[in-house]
């Protein structure tokens, strides 16, 4: 089974809820990881099983940050707020970063999480995972 993590912020909670709602049978195909808040209101709103996290705040985007370094998230879903300001915003930059480097397919906002979770690619799709140790050597010389 494959794994999306679903995180929002508060002002992308009822955003990420409808979004969630709107494609709930594609979503029960996933094992699903979020942060605390948002996890709790996943099961509580629309009765889904949930690994939750800390809250973002209390370092549930680096908990989650750490799943995709070990390779254990397929998908990212994180609706996150430009317009307020957080006080755990290296977390938050942190983990996004970590998205990018080892290319786990990230949806940031409603329309791209459309595109990603209606992909026909996505049943069989295999992202490659970096060979970062090359990178990490060419550092050192």
């Amino acid at each position: 089974m494959k794994k999306m993590a679903l995180v929002a912020h508060d002002h992308k909670k009822s955003t990420l809820l409808a979004w969630t709602s709107k494609h709930l049978s594609q979503v029960r195909q996933f094992e699903i990881f979020a942060t605390g808040t948002t996890g709790s209101l996943l099961e509580k709103e629309l009765g889904l099983s949930v690994h939750k996290f800390m809250s973002g705040p209390l370092g549930g985007d680096q908990q989650i940050g750490a799943k995709v370094v070990e390779g254990s998230l397929d998908m990212l879903f994180f609706f996150w707020d430009p317009l307020a300001p957080m006080p755990h915003d290296p977390d938050v930059k942190a983990l996004l970063r970590l998205a990018v480097l080892w290319n786990v397919p990230t949806a940031c906002n409603q329309a791209t999480a459309d595109l990603l979770i209606t992909s026909t690619l996505l049943p069989d799709y295999q992202p490659e995972r970096p060979k970062v140790e090359e990178r990490l050597h060419a550092f050192k010389n």
